[in-house]
Parts: structure tokens; sequence; C-alpha cells
């Protein structure tokens, strides 16, 4: 329940998914954070692409 309401605050969830996943401690809480830290770099990886499409849009029609 801890480490879920440490989860919300907004700079402390990247830093903690990093020391869980990669630290010492129970394995499967470790397999959980490097499991939530690849579907990040996904979703973040598909926003960017997102982005750049939608500003490569918009340039392209205006000018």
């Amino acid at each position: 329940m801890l480490t879920m309401l440490l989860m919300i605050i907004p700079v402390v969830n990247i830093v903690l998914m990093f020391i869980f996943a990669f630290g010492e401690g129970n394995p499967s809480k470790q397999n959980y954070f490097k499991a939530a830290l690849i579907w990040a770099a996904i979703v973040l990886a598909f926003y960017l692409l997102i982005v750049v499409l939608l500003f490569g849009t918009i340039f392209t029609t205006t000018f």
C-alpha cells in the first residue's frame, strides 16, 4: 500500500521505479517494476511519435 501511495507523487515515482526495479529486495517487486518501466518506455515512444506527427502536420499545412 505504501508503494502505491508513493507512486502517486509525480517525480518520485520515476526514481522509485528504478530503485525498486534494479535494487535489492523482493524479486516479484523487481519484476513488476521492470515491466512497468518497459511499458512506460513504450507509452513514451508512442506519445513522442504522436507529437512529432501532430506538429509535422500542423507546420506543413499552415506554411
